[in-house]
């Protein structure tokens, strides 16, 4: 479950793909089925997640699809050797 800014409850089923840090606030950025687009999630507003055991695709995510247009936004990869 979500509560959007307007404190609007919604059930979402999203395939997560990372994290972004944006002043003292923390946003989940998914793939949204029910938008079938790339949104970020403010995680204080997440009030319930359900793991489907599902393992979704890769999708491709660029700078432009999060619509951040303050700060610095760096890329932090995984080595070859991680598990």
């Amino acid at each position: 479950m979500y509560t959007d800014r307007n404190g609007i409850a919604t059930s979402r089923n999203v395939e997560p793909m990372g994290f972004v840090g944006k002043g003292s606030n923390w946003y989940l950025i998914a793939w949204c089925r029910l938008r079938d687009g790339v949104r970020a999630f403010r995680g204080d507003r997440i009030t319930e997640a359900k793991p489907t055991g599902e393992r979704p695709p890769r999708r491709p995510l660029r700078v432009e699809d999060l619509g951040i247009v303050e700060g610095e936004l760096r890329m932090v990869g995984l080595s070859e050797k991680s598990p």
